[in-house]
């Protein structure tokens, strides 16, 4: 059966035990003639015996001089230099051993620290040697092996007096520093000379380590036994020095892009079959701490982009830039998709890294939000309230910027579901807060508008024309038109709220006793008030209003006010406070004395039929509330 080169070596190793004791005496056990004999006559060894290329000596009888040793240290001569060390030792040994215990002599103190002083020339010779054979093309493979050879041969005799320790670790250090070494020669751009100097680096880095490795495989396995476990060695060796290799590349890092190719380079790109079976590449604690550096990065990149996007807009606004609309004719920016692209590429990217790392990264982001929309606000504000001193269609503009952003940051919400394990209830409450204010201030306006002309109703001269209940028509249709543009549920809610206002505004001038009806003037008032009434409905059923409950109010009232005989208004009641519980007396009273201001006992009876319904109904809740809120 054919041996592997790796048996052939350890055969070497075991047949380069030159000394043994017998019977108390140090004798040399073989030649290095046998030794060389031996290989040649194993045709397996052939290759590993022609590396060798040893004379036909013997260990010398007499060592040679200390200078001479140390010149074949130097020299590289590691066959020469530690046959006579051996010979030099057992010289020593013998010396010592012919003056016995309590003899000393000056002259074999010197030789023994020349001895040492050899040895630790020898050790530091071995660990430049295999220090070099990292991360080159080719090496001296032969002087490999008798590194190997002299490390086993000592540690064979170690717990011998004055043997020397610490041979296996000096290896292990010495490849340690080779790949430090390696990894030092990787280039390395400047900042200023490559923008992604870090990302090029890391990239050359890898693959350094790859190289590294393979060679150590094809070229340097053969030159050591199995129980040196060189692979396993060299990659542990690369795991240390590329994680103080990330310490030291750390210091230097400050920008976004560069922590993240640090991190994409330690958890997705070192090789994985180092990672796997290592240890973490840099402690978790600093791990840790470049995924913290990551998110406070990527945090003020995102608070940069979010101001870009306040400037973009702010162009749309001097500019007086009609917004753009949907196919579905809805208004619309592209602010919120400026910001869904930048969250989700924020977390795309991590996601292939560290899952965790994405989340951390998009609620760090979120956070910003909430002081976003506070700058976008008084900024909007500040930029468009010129639009509402300048002529109608500047006011268009400003009610379609309105309606713009209402959009806009509604579809904001809703892409943000998909993050709702990263998003707090804040951002959603801050999103919710910003596009009820702007809702807010759109019914402001709506409200200044119309408020004139209500305030002209309910009174003689609105019973004899339609100008001010015509003008407050055609403003809730101009509104109705620009709903159209708004998304639910935004313009659900802004209907809902027009026509409460417009119901309550209504309502209100019946109870400020303004005008009274006189000379049978209260049925040319109810009917007027029914006619308004329906026109008003019709308008807001058209809007798709949900405040349907209000529908019968008008009606309820221009009956009681177009009642022929006083007395029969009682009659009427009953609905009223059915459907209206929240009326009191003073309502009441006020829509009676608009009817007629002048006292009657048939008004003290619908008042007093109005007590007892109310007392029967007690303090039954009511879905609905609308004159609590009328003074």
């Amino acid at each position: 059966m054919e041996k592997s080169p790796t048996s052939n070596v350890k055969g070497i190793f075991r047949r380069f035990s030159l000394f043994s004791k017998d019977d108390g005496h140090i004798t040399k056990k073989q030649s290095l003639w046998s030794l060389k004999s031996s290989l040649s006559e194993d045709k397996d060894k052939k290759d590993i015996a022609e590396k060798f290329e040893f004379e036909a000596k013997e260990i010398p009888l007499t060592p040679c001089s200390v200078l001479q040793i140390k010149d074949y240290i130097q020299t590289d001569m590691l066959k020469e230099a530690y046959l006579n060390l051996l010979s030099l030792r057992l010289e020593l040994r013998l010396e010592q051993s012919s003056l016995g215990e309590r003899e000393c002599h000056s002259n074999l103190d010197n030789k023994k620290k020349d001895l040492d002083l050899l040895y630790d020339a020898l050790m530091d010779k071995m660990s430049a040697i295999v220090r070099n054979s990292s991360g080159l093309p080719s090496c001296n493979k032969e002087l490999l092996v008798y590194v190997s050879c002299i490390i086993l041969e000592e540690e064979k005799k170690q717990g011998e007096p004055g043997a020397m320790e610490g041979w296996r670790e000096a290896w292990k250090e010495a490849v340690l520093n080779g790949v430090r070494d390696t990894l030092k020669n990787v280039p390395l751009d400047s900042r200023e000379q490559n923008a992604s100097w870090l990302a090029v680096h890391l990239g050359l880095l890898g693959k350094a380590v790859v190289e590294d490795l393979e060679r150590v495989k094809t070229e340097l396995l053969s030159s050591y036994p199995a129980d040196f476990n060189v692979l396993e060695t060299y990659v542990s060796c690369h795991h240390e020095a590329v994680g103080e290799h990330l310490k030291r590349l750390l210091l230097n890092v400050t920008e976004l892009k560069d922590y993240y190719a640090l991190l994409d380079f330690i958890i997705h790109r070192y090789p994985s079959d180092l990672r796997e079976q290592q240890r973490a590449l840099i402690m978790e604690e600093d791990l840790n701490k470049i995924k913290t550096s990551y998110c406070h990065c990527q945090k003020e990149d995102f608070k940069l982009s979010l101001e870009k996007c306040i400037l973009l807009e702010t162009e749309v606004w001097k500019k007086k830039k009609s917004p753009e609309r949907t196919e579905d004719g809805f208004l619309t920016s592209k602010i919120h998709v400026d910001i869904c692209q930048l969250i989700a590429g924020y977390y795309g990217n991590l996601q292939k890294i560290d899952e965790n790392l994405g989340k951390s990264v998009v609620s760090s982001c979120l956070e910003e939000l909430n002081p976003f929309f506070t700058r976008f606000e008084k900024e909007f504000s500040q930029q468009i309230v010129s639009l509402l001193n300048s002529d109608l269609l500047d006011y268009c503009l400003w009610v379609e910027y309105h309606i713009t952003y209402i959009n806009s940051f509604s579809s904001l919400k809703e892409n943000l579901q998909s993050y709702k394990d990263s998003c707090s209830a804040q951002v959603e409450k801050e999103v919710d807060g910003l596009t009820q204010r702007l809702r807010q201030c759109l019914m402001d306006h709506f409200k200044s508008e119309v408020k004139p002309y209500m305030d002209g109703m309910m009174t003689k001269k609105w019973l004899k024309s339609d100008a001010d209940f015509n003008e407050v028509v055609s403003r809730i249709e101009t509104y109705s038109g620009l709903c159209k543009s708004m998304r639910a549920p935004s313009a659900q809610m802004f209907v809902d709220d027009v026509h409460y206002y417009v119901a309550k505004e209504y309502v209100s001038q019946l109870m400020k006793k303004k005008y009274s009806c006189k000379k049978n003037k209260n049925e040319d008032a109810a009917i007027k008030i029914k006619k308004q009434w329906n026109e008003l409905r019709k308008l807001f059923v058209e809007m798709g209003s949900s405040l349907k409950w209000l529908y019968p109010l008008g009606n309820y009232l221009s009956d009681i006010i177009g009642m022929e005989i006083e007395k029969n208004i009682k009659d009427l009641l009953n609905p009223l406070v059915t459907d209206y519980p929240d009326i009191s007396k003073k309502h009441l009273l006020a829509v009676l004395s608009f009817r007629d201001n002048g006292f009657s006992l048939e008004k003290n009876s619908v008042i007093n039929r109005f007590t007892v319904l109310k007392r029967d109904a007690g303090n039954t809740s009511h879905q609905y509330s609308f004159f609590t809120d009328i003074e």
